[in-house]
């Protein structure tokens, strides 16, 4: 079976600098600037570099934190968790379980009954429109 995962060279012409700059350096959007922070249509969110499946639209709520958010995974096998330490702060990054992008953080502070909050980067995502 031939794995997803791409060599550098060809993410590098695939993606903006901007976008391997989230999801391979781990870096992250200035808060309220992706396009999908305040995007509310049906469909699906998706990983940006190999299009596993992340997030329904159902799962997204207005977190006020700048990025878009969710309480809930399409399948939890879908990501992998890592601890990230590198803020001074304990966190738990999430990474696509496919091609190992990062995607952003997890909190325990979400306003749903699941008690998370998917804190992830726009530029990270494709939306597919059920539409």
């Amino acid at each position: 079976m031939k794995s997803k995962r791409m060599d550098v060279d060809n993410l590098k012409k695939k993606l903006t600098p901007e976008q391997y700059n989230i999801c391979f350096l781990k870096g992250t959007e200035p808060p309220f600037s992706g396009k999908y922070t305040d995007n509310f249509d049906k469909g699906m969110y998706h990983c940006l570099v190999c299009d596993t499946p992340l997030f329904y639209s159902t799962a997204k709520f207005h977190s006020d934190s700048g990025w878009p958010s969710f309480d809930r995974l399409v399948d939890g096998k879908n990501v992998k968790y890592e601890d990230d330490n590198s803020l001074g702060t304990k966190r738990v990054e999430i990474l696509c379980n496919t091609c190992g992008s990062h995607l952003g953080h997890v909190f325990n502070d979400g306003p749903t009954a699941t008690r998370k909050r998917y804190c992830i980067n726009s530029l990270a995502l494709i939306f597919k429109s059920k539409n």
